[in-house]
């Protein structure tokens, strides 16, 4: 069976649409390059990319710091399981513990595996630790909350297109209202059976749902204070993307150059994947000190892929780029400067509501409800106009470019966003 020689996007698109499961809505056009900022499609017609990969490739598309460490391992050594050591895992879990400031870390691939990681941990800690009977702890979360798409996660979601038809449901989690410190005060002191308090510094397939200053903070002391775990999900947040390492550092006022000091918000349990890898290789990782990470012991968990040579190549690689190009700092400072810009035109615009965001985390409302196809329609004209991005809840427009992106750049992508928006005015 030869491999099909695709010629033409909309070849592509009916290829994947006769073979592929329907789980996902793409925009349509059909990408088959890229570098830094910018991708191209097959036809050759260049974009910027305004959402990373749903903020995958902070470090830019194909950074070759990156893609170097991963063919020069891929060359020598793949995979060997965790049934044998390797030369790449402890450098990997050493480099990336001292970064991150933890003692442990527990290496596996994709964001929801992570999660379900850390729910695992938290529940073992509980039992094991904080003495809680088995069978009984209850981890709380945060409505409209996304932490991936597997059965234990989409029980704790309010998503309806995640959950319809696919109960039953996995018990064991008690929903709040995000960015209500009262909510979750309450429940900790009603619920003696509490381990962990799973949330997202700021809920971004929600729309970019960014919480009042003091939240994070307020949490963790709450969290501290009736001996529950702060679990901090920056798999999307995390690396850089909202302007400091991690988007857990509260409202932390050092824009810091690799700023190696105690963060305002320490998480108990730290969740990360998406751009740890640069968005080259599927990577994902939780963190956590010794007290809880020890719980975990020979068969309690595992991944045959977990911790590969390539996936520690590849994450230590991505983290030296977050370093070593001060991406932090620079998504500081255009994240700064795209809201303002943004603010400017909300002013007398009709169709944008606010611009929302941290760092190069943002998003825009437009004037329509959810269940209509303007902001749609106003990504396919963005698309038009050389500027990739997607619509989340029906209304809401996120903007996450490549962390890498320059200020002549932003300003020429910040223009492409207001001339269509003005497009659509009524």
């Amino acid at each position: 069976m030869s491999v099909t020689q695709i010629t033409s996007s909309k070849e592509a698109i009916a290829i994947e649409d006769k073979y592929g499961a329907h789980n996902y809505h793409p925009l349509p056009v059909v990408l088959n390059r890229g570098e830094g900022v910018f991708v191209w499609d097959v036809e050759g017609k260049k974009y910027y990319d305004f959402l990373s990969a749903y903020s995958a490739v902070n470090q830019g598309h194909c950074h070759p710091k990156i893609v170097n460490a991963m063919h020069e391992q891929a060359q020598k050594l793949t995979l060997t399981s965790r049934a044998f050591h390797n030369d790449m895992l402890g450098k990997y879990e050493k480099y990336a513990a001292e970064f991150f400031n933890f003692d442990k870390i527990l290496p596996m691939n994709t964001g929801a595996e992570a999660v379900e990681t850390a729910l695992k941990l938290c529940r073992r800690w509980a039992y094991q630790v904080k003495g809680i009977a088995e069978n009984e702890a209850e981890i709380v979360v945060c409505e409209n909350n996304f932490h991936g798409r597997t059965t234990t996660i989409i029980s704790f979601s309010n998503d309806p297109v995640a959950r319809e038809n696919f109960g039953p449901y996995t018990n064991g989690f008690i929903k709040i209202e995000y960015n209500n410190i009262e909510a979750l005060k309450q429940t900790l002191e009603s619920n003696k059976n509490i381990a962990g308090f799973l949330v997202e510094p700021i809920q971004g397939e929600a729309g970019v749902y960014v919480p009042s200053d003091n939240y994070l903070k307020e949490a963790k002391a709450l969290c501290v204070e009736h001996n529950v775990l702060f679990i901090a999900d920056e798999v999307q947040t995390g690396i850089a993307r909202t302007g400091r390492l991690l988007a857990t550092c509260g409202d932390c006022s050092c824009v810091d150059k690799n700023c190696s000091g105690t963060p305002d918000v320490k998480a108990d349990i730290l969740i990360l994947g998406k751009a740890i890898s640069g968005g080259v290789y599927p990577v994902s990782a939780v963190l956590a000190n010794d007290p809880i990470m020890k719980v975990i012991t020979p068969g309690s968990h595992g991944s045959t892929f977990g911790g590969n040579p390539i996936a520690a190549a590849v994450a230590m690689a991505a983290l030296e780029v977050v370093k070593d190009e001060n991406l932090a700092e620079k998504a500081n400072d255009l994240g700064n400067l795209f809201r303002a810009e943004l603010n400017k035109f909300i002013e007398t615009s009709s169709i944008c509501n606010l611009v929302r965001g941290k760092g190069l985390l943002n998003a825009i409302v437009i004037n329509d409800d959810e269940d209509s196809d303007t902001a749609w329609n106003i990504c396919l004209r963005l698309r038009d106009n050389g500027l990739l991005a997607k619509p989340t809840h029906g209304n809401i427009i996120r903007f996450a470019p490549p962390l890498v992106m320059t200020e002549a750049q932003l300003r020429d992508c910040v223009s492409i966003i207001i001339n269509t928006l003005k497009e659509f005015e009524k």
